[in-house]
């Protein structure tokens, strides 16, 4: 626009009167804020989930490495050392495997137990929720006469 020429609605805006672009700028800023408000409670609510998964996966780590790299390193010691008691050798055998199962239940049962506390992020899909509700039922509607005297300052 040249300087000195009128605006398209034909008038010159008063003082204190923001321009569309303005309000454009100023609506985009708002939801754009509030895009990224969401994002931190996403990552906020997840990141605890991650957490709780990371303990439950280093469990079942855990739980695998006992039921198949401590089997044959004390296997055979603790069987022969129950032979030695006067138990028979195969009730032996079936007795150190029965005790090795048994651990692997219990570390499977506590990977089972902090998977199970992973939730999913309530709070942000609700707030998602809201925002696409407003967003969705938002419709421009023109000013009306008392708004616009009031912005323009002639009615406090």
């Amino acid at each position: 626009m040249a300087a000195g020429a009128l605006p398209p609605n034909g008038r010159t805006p008063h003082e204190g009167e923001r321009t569309i672009g303005e309000l454009f700028a100023d609506a985009t800023a708002e939801l754009s804020s509030l895009v990224h408000d969401e994002i931190a409670l996403a990552k906020a609510e997840i990141k605890a989930d991650v957490v709780r998964g990371g303990i439950g996966t280093a469990a079942g780590v855990v739980a695998g490495v006992v039921a198949l790299a401590s089997i044959p390193m004390f296997s055979f010691a603790f069987a022969w050392g129950l032979q030695a008691l006067g138990i028979t050798t195969g009730w032996s055998f079936a007795i150190v495997g029965g005790a090795y199962v048994l651990i692997a239940l219990l570390l499977a049962f506590l990977m089972v137990r902090y998977f199970k506390k992973v939730k999913k992020p309530e709070r942000t899909i609700a707030g998602a929720q809201a925002t696409a509700k407003v967003l969705k039922n938002a419709r421009p509607r023109p000013a009306t006469k008392e708004e616009i005297d009031r912005a323009l300052g002639r009615i406090q």
